[in-house]
């Protein structure tokens, strides 16, 4: 009887997880930055923004949706270009640095939403964790740089209530109205890098087998 193996391949092909389309990007911290815009004073918008993004991407090209991103953002490297409201803005009233150093996102769905996505996840800031929905554009572009590194970026924007997460401080008016306002727009342009395929280990040496003593001749 001679057994086809066929079915068995197909099987074995159907059943491979989705990670094996997946691919792993590294956020470049050099060309992406988090931006965000609070009213002030009840007339204008201060905006600031944090030099230092890190973070990852898992991306699967077969399906987006299963897709994951991960994202810290320094919470000190705050910069408004005003060094006594930066100072304030890591101080305790604010984003209390010293003892929350970062600001995480963890996704945790990935939907389409015409050529763009949204990414759903969990915020963390100043020890509090919410859900949040970020709009992201252009997440589907590729490019290869000069030095041909694989590269993809994406805009992704955002509104929270700083209140939300314990950032509560705040100065009222004597014209009414408070000094700063409530509502916080984020913007985050992240460029990634591709990760290199690690290397092929190199196959070790033969062993050559011992050379017989004349003790083994015997």
């Amino acid at each position: 009887m001679k057994l086809s193996l066929k079915p068995v391949v197909a099987t074995l092909v159907l059943a491979a997880p989705s990670f094996a389309f997946a691919a792993e990007y590294v956020v470049d911290s050099g060309h992406s930055n988090a931006q965000f815009s609070v009213k002030h004073m009840m007339v204008s918008n201060v905006r600031g923004s944090f030099s230092k993004v890190t973070g990852k991407a898992v991306i699967d090209e077969k399906d987006i949706t299963k897709s994951t991103v991960e994202a810290t953002i320094d919470t000190a490297t705050v910069n408004t270009n005003e060094p006594k409201r930066d100072e304030h803005l890591r101080s305790a009233d604010f984003f209390d640095t010293a003892k929350y150093p970062n600001i995480t996102f963890k996704s945790t769905k990935v939907e389409k939403a015409g050529a763009n996505l949204k990414v759903s996840g969990d915020l963390t800031m100043h020890g509090v964790t919410k859900p949040v929905v970020l709009d992201v554009e252009g997440f589907n572009t590729e490019s290869k740089d000069p030095w041909g590194n694989i590269k993809r970026g994406g805009v992704a924007t955002t509104k929270i209530n700083r209140k939300d997460f314990g950032l509560g401080w705040n100065s009222v008016l004597e014209t009414g109205g408070v000094a700063v306002g409530e509502e916080v727009a984020i913007t985050i342009d992240l460029e990634l890098n591709k990760a290199q395929a690690p290397a092929p280990a190199a196959a070790a040496p033969a062993t050559k087998p011992a050379a017989k003593t004349a003790k083994d001749s015997k």
